[in-house]
């Protein structure tokens, strides 16, 4: 593959581009799609398709990174239609995908009436499409790369591509500011640690990024994304406030990037990070007590 090949096409969720991106990825047993975005998105997907000469049939796999609506969303809706896509997906979020009951609430309470324009529906995928992803996926070393998701996993094609998922961050292309999206529920500080860790001791050659695009500067991506971690793990476990955190944040990127301070808001809200990290800090003091 040539890098151009690698460029992640656009879901233009919200009608943001360089908000939500997906990648087709060549297998040993055909094309495959990494994440899919929200069903919201699925006509952006076909016409991305078209301009490759491709349709939906003729994808034969879906390799999900984790289960959050913005990369896994629309995967019941495209296997409705396609009734032979295969999902990939590991053990963790198989359950949420065959009855996806749990997650819509969850997603529901958090967004309220925004929830439908954002996501659309919410699909379940018959349980006999789901593959639950193992060390291999069709050719790809996929490993468990948590932190960000309790149910996240990432994969190294051959060529040394890392489809990363949200496990290497969000960086907005071509900013170089790396943001750690840490939504709730389940923000594992030293989990997310261990998974920098495993991903630098596979040494790939480009970080492909679901929020958004490809990365060539792998070390100091990852130190970066590793520094603001532990930034704002620390500014939030001290007790910053939920404003002062918000505007910290957002200095973070106006210091690296300035043009590109509402794309990474678009792309992992400053005030959706605050409570994950919250929600860290208090589980780890009722485990104390």
């Amino acid at each position: 593959m040539t890098l151009a090949a690698h460029e992640p096409i656009d879901l233009l969720h919200k009608g943001v581009r360089k908000n939500v991106g997906c990648y087709l990825v060549e297998t040993n047993d055909g094309p495959a799609l990494f994440d899919c975005g929200p069903a919201t998105c699925v006509p952006a997907l076909k016409a991305a398709l078209a301009e490759r000469g491709l349709e939906l049939g003729d994808i034969r796999h879906l390799l999900l990174s984790h289960i959050h609506l913005d990369h896994a969303g629309a995967a019941g809706t495209l296997v409705r239609e396609h009734p032979a896509l295969q999902v990939h997906v590991s053990a963790v979020g198989a359950p949420h995908l065959i009855d996806p009951g749990k997650l819509e609430a969850s997603a529901r309470r958090l967004y309220g009436d925004s929830f439908d324009p954002l996501w659309g529906e919410l699909a379940p995928v018959p349980a006999e499409n789901v593959r639950i992803a193992g060390d291999d996926v069709l050719g790809l070393e996929c490993f468990p790369s948590t932190g960000h998701a309790s149910h996240h996993v990432s994969m190294l094609h051959p060529d040394g591509t890392l489809y990363a998922g949200d496990s290497a961050g969000v960086r907005i292309s071509p900013a170089r500011f790396v943001l750690p999206p840490t939504p709730p529920p389940d923000i594992d500080l030293e989990a997310w640690d261990r998974t920098i860790t495993a991903t630098e001791r596979r040494a790939p050659s480009r970080l492909a990024l679901t929020h958004f695009g490809v990365f060539e500067d792998v070390p100091e991506h990852l130190a970066r994304l590793r520094e603001t971690l532990h930034s704002w793990g620390e500014r939030v476990g001290h007790g910053m406030d939920m404003a002062t955190f918000v505007a910290a944040a957002r200095a973070d990127c106006l210091a690296s990037d300035p043009d590109a301070v509402e794309a990474y808001n678009h792309a992992a809200p400053y005030d959706q990070c605050f409570p994950g990290l919250a929600r860290y800090w208090r589980k780890r003091g009722e485990s104390a007590a």
